[in-house]
């Protein structure tokens, strides 16, 4: 298992391209079930969470080829059952029912279980088929949808933690083969839904309203194959701006970004006292030499996201003054506050409200990753460090950011990866 070594202290200056987006890759390579011709998709990122998913695919009877970031799948033959062998190491592997059910009318898939940043249930993606027509059931850890066939309805699938990125890519994958029209009302609007749609207008879907709260899908009969570049990663992209902010000394500059997407990242950004700059693809951060504290709230899209919520408590820890965020989407979602305690930060928890006190500095220590987005934060809270900061666990990491540890040396860091 390998452990990541942070040297604090050195400066990041440069530029630094974005891979592709990992939550568009995971569904729209999900897709590419719904058709038997071959699809061709672009800028597909090199992490763990995709090399999984391609071994779905495979399981499930799919041709994947793959080489320098583009995946090719043809699903000429496909079977419809995906246990949990092959399932249980990504809770994202659930966008598979989509498709199958929508293709042939039925899909056994493992149920993925809980997460270490609270319960993730798949009770909405549920709701979204029966709004279709199919029926399911639970036994022995999988859940089974079926349906004799998918007619369109109106699917409300608001929740308790606002609207579901993964269930609405579902329920608009299993509705672009169902009969007639089909309502998606509280639709997830993130980017990364929007570029789900594209690739499947691309397929021969007839999709309206996509990055809207009410998406309207025309069934079809059947889809064709298609060639479709994934979009840059946000998140990937508001972690890079975030090490510019905490570590830059001059310009940090990200190629291949889409400003559009990080708007309420750059607006914090500039509110605590950072330049923002955006020429086409190209977003530049700066430092003016004021910092400021902020307040903070995660929403969905297009508020502030929660996968950037850790990031930006490794920013507001040596930020002078007292910060707060509120944690609205996954309220559990702290547990990186711990390790960077040990790191010498001055932050508090009052519920799903983390009272951040700035110091001046923070010390190397060893922290362990408990998920994706706390490894981030811990890695960039390690560039500001005074010494050595062991982060451990990193497979964590690598199932969201493509070779962080080079990207972030090639801006001037000095990380090491070793075996732990």
């Amino acid at each position: 298992m390998d452990k990541i070594l942070v040297h604090g202290g050195h400066a990041l200056s440069g530029s630094v391209k974005i891979s592709g987006s990992k939550n568009s890759a995971l569904p729209i390579l999900a897709a590419t079930l719904l058709t038997k011709e071959p699809c061709v998709i672009h800028h597909v990122p090199d992490l763990s969470d995709i090399h999984y998913m391609l071994q779905i695919l495979s399981h499930l009877g799919a041709q994947v080829e793959r080489a320098s970031g583009t995946v090719t799948v043809q699903a000429e033959k496909i079977i419809t059952e995906a246990p949990y062998e092959i399932v249980r190491k990504m809770r994202a592997s659930v966008c598979v029912l989509g498709p199958l059910l929508g293709r042939e009318k039925e899909a056994t898939v493992s149920l993925p279980g809980g997460c270490v940043i609270g319960d993730r249930p798949i009770d909405l993606h549920l709701k979204g088929f029966e709004g279709l027509g199919a029926m399911h059931r639970i036994e022995a850890g999988n859940v089974k949808v079926f349906a004799g066939q998918l007619i369109g309805g109106v699917i409300n699938l608001r929740g308790k933690q606002g609207p579901t990125v993964l269930g609405t890519d579902n329920v608009m994958m299993a509705a672009v083969l169902a009969e007639g029209t089909t309502v998606i009302d509280s639709a997830a609007a993130e980017p990364e839904v929007v570029d789900l749609a594209n690739f499947l207008i691309k397929m021969g879907a007839k999709i309206e309203g996509a990055g809207t709260r009410r998406i309207v899908i025309e069934g079809v009969k059947e889809l064709h194959g298609a060639e479709h570049e994934v979009i840059p990663d946000r998140i990937e992209a508001g972690t890079f701006l975030v090490a510019g902010a905490i570590a830059g000394k001059g310009d940090v500059t990200l190629r291949r970004v889409n400003p559009a997407h990080l708007t309420s990242v750059t607006d914090a950004l500039t509110r605590a006292g950072f330049l923002l700059k955006a020429d086409g693809q190209n977003l530049t951060i700066a430092r003016t030499g004021t910092t400021k504290s902020l307040e903070l709230t995660t929403e969905p899209y297009p508020g502030f996201p929660t996968d950037m919520q850790a990031q930006m408590c490794a920013l507001l820890a040596t930020t002078p003054g007292i910060s707060v965020i509120t944690e609205t989407i996954f309220p559990q979602r702290y547990m990186h506050v711990s390790e960077m305690k040990r790191m010498g930060a001055d932050i508090s928890l009052n519920g799903p409200t983390a009272i951040i006190k700035g110091v001046e500095k923070l010390s190397g220590a060893p922290v362990m990753a408990s998920d994706l987005r706390a490894s981030a934060a811990l890695v960039l809270a390690g560039l500001q460090g005074q010494g050595i900061t062991e982060v451990n666990r990193v497979y964590h990491i690598d199932r969201g950011y493509e070779l962080i540890d080079d990207k972030l040396n090639g801006l001037g860091a000095k990380i090491e990866r070793m075996k732990a």
